[in-house]
């Protein structure tokens, strides 16, 4: 018998559903799609066939549905690597823990969860509008430093050769890198652009950007896409993925990040509508999961 779970660890609602993303296990469907904008979980679900749960406390919304045959849970997780803490945990724990005993279940649920965000673009031939999957993600945020975590999920290689090459600066988080899941790969960005994303703690001054305050490293920006990884280069900023792979795939789970590209930070543009590139990435990957 596994020790039951303090209710200052594992927090539950009064219904008894977890305490941030509201929702019970019967209510959560083993394919996830999150998105950082609460707005966006509606342009998931109306691909949808039906409804069965809709639910929304604070910037977490969820929606759980059937698109052809395939159950699927929409659910918004707000902007950083601290809300992707929040939700991930509690939807694993939502299937892996007995909400009402709180112990770990001895059989686990290994969930899809697949992140589509926007992003921007560190190469000058990513067009706006076009879309980018996250083959490797570095995480510069420190966020995933907090928890033990096993050398089968990191990328060590990739994080020391990105910390030598950009000479990083020892004030800063340490970087870390993790890979997505093969099998999500195949199944769904076969045939789309890969990537190295990195994943920053913050909008500004984390992605390089100066406006009154100024940054420790001026040139993180022009050292960036110069990197390079078994072949891959370093192609866009967001600021999720790193604790999604990290932490999904310590728990079990397969991880895979899709997003759309609205600014290219190397020509210094950025989409004035992005629905239309958006729509078409929401229908695409529903029909592949």
């Amino acid at each position: 018998m596994t020790q039951e779970i303090k209710a200052s660890e594992l927090t539950l609602a009064n219904d008894g559903s977890l305490y941030h993303i509201r929702l019970f296990p019967e209510e959560l469907a083993d394919n996830i799609i999150l998105v950082g904008d609460p707005n966006r979980v509606a342009s998931i679900s109306k691909f949808f066939s039906k409804i069965e749960v809709k639910k929304a406390n604070r910037e977490i919304v969820s929606h759980t549905g059937w698109f052809d045959n395939k159950r699927v849970t929409a659910i918004s997780t707000g902007m950083g690597v601290d809300n992707i803490d929040i939700v991930l945990t509690e939807l694993d724990a939502c299937k892996n823990i007995d909400l009402k005993s709180r112990e770990i279940k001895e059989k686990k649920t290994s969930l899809n969860l697949l992140r589509l965000g926007t992003t921007g673009a560190m190469q000058e031939d990513m067009e706006i509008n076009s879309c980018i999957c996250s083959k490797y993600v570095l995480g510069i945020d420190g966020m995933m430093w907090f928890y033990a975590l096993s050398h089968e999920v990191m990328e060590e290689e990739l994080q020391h050769n990105f910390i030598q090459f950009m000479d990083w600066n020892a004030l800063l988080p340490v970087p870390y890198g993790v890979e997505a899941s093969e099998e999500l790969l195949e199944k769904i960005a076969f045939d789309l652009p890969k990537g190295i994303t990195v994943t920053a703690p913050g909008f500004y001054g984390p992605q390089g950007r100066e406006l009154r305050m100024p940054l420790r490293d001026r040139d993180i920006n022009t050292k960036l896409p110069n990197f390079s990884y078994n072949n891959y280069k370093i192609t866009n900023y967001e600021m999720e993925t790193s604790a999604l792979y990290c932490l999904g795939r310590s728990l079990g789970h397969k991880t895979l990040t899709i997003c759309n590209v609205i600014a290219n930070r190397y020509k210094g543009t950025f989409s004035t509508d992005y629905a239309k590139s958006m729509n078409n990435l929401i229908e695409t990957v529903l029909q592949r999961l």
